[in-house]
């Protein structure tokens, strides 16, 4: 999850399904938020705890909630802001924890780093080729991407198929220009290994399918 993106959820364990239910009895909208933080792999937070979790997350705003007949709910959510964990409370059963919220470093909107959006949005572009087997020495035009270099930093770090330790240093970088180059460098990375080795990432970047809680 980054800022800005759009995502829906399908809610079916208790303590979540309690969580949107006191999200709605918030009466501003903006501040029905919640975080989402990636789980280190192979580590759990009941044995964990804290060091379980990356510290750099994101909350997101609960935008629209259906409940189902037996209590479900199908939610969308949109990316507000990223923080920082700095201590976790876990002896309920929906965690809570102490964060700090983070902000991009300001940048200048120089022509260099026009230049670097560019380049990474045509990075991405040849990336999304070799994915479909359609990869050719002409890059397309990037011209139906965002030109905003922190919305195309944001974008490139929720559509790229990485690691999850790769995705998390995109997510910390703490400015677009530092962003897009550690996009550039992994777009790179992962175009070279489906051109060289003829496969393409497991997971299903472009299923239009809600994930699940």
């Amino acid at each position: 999850m980054v800022p800005g993106l759009v995502l829906p959820l399908h809610i079916f364990e208790p303590r979540y399904r309690m969580m949107v239910r006191e999200l709605l009895e918030i009466a501003d909208e903006e501040s029905r938020e919640f975080g989402i933080v990636a789980t280190k792999d192979g580590k759990s937070i009941e044995q964990s705890g804290l060091d379980a979790l990356h510290l750099v997350g994101t909350a997101t705003v609960l935008r629209q909630a259906d409940e189902t007949p037996d209590g479900r709910f199908d939610i969308v959510t949109t990316g507000s802001r990223r923080f920082r964990i700095e201590s976790l409370d876990t002896s309920q059963p929906l965690l809570r924890a102490e964060v700090n919220w983070l902000t991009d470093i300001e940048e200048s909107h120089t022509p260099e780093l026009e230049l670097l959006t560019n380049r990474a949005v045509a990075d991405f572009v040849s990336y999304r080729a070799a994915l479909s087997g359609q990869l050719e020495e002409t890059v397309a035009s990037v011209n139906d991407m965002p030109e905003d270099p922190g919305v195309v930093s944001f974008l490139l770090t929720a559509a790229v198929v990485l690691p999850t330790a790769q995705r998390q240093e995109m997510l910390s970088a703490m400015s677009p220009s530092e962003r897009l180059t550690l996009a550039r460098k992994f777009l790179k990375q992962e175009t070279s290994m489906i051109t060289t080795f003829h496969s393409i990432p497991a997971l299903d970047l472009f299923s239009p399918e809600p994930s699940s809680n």
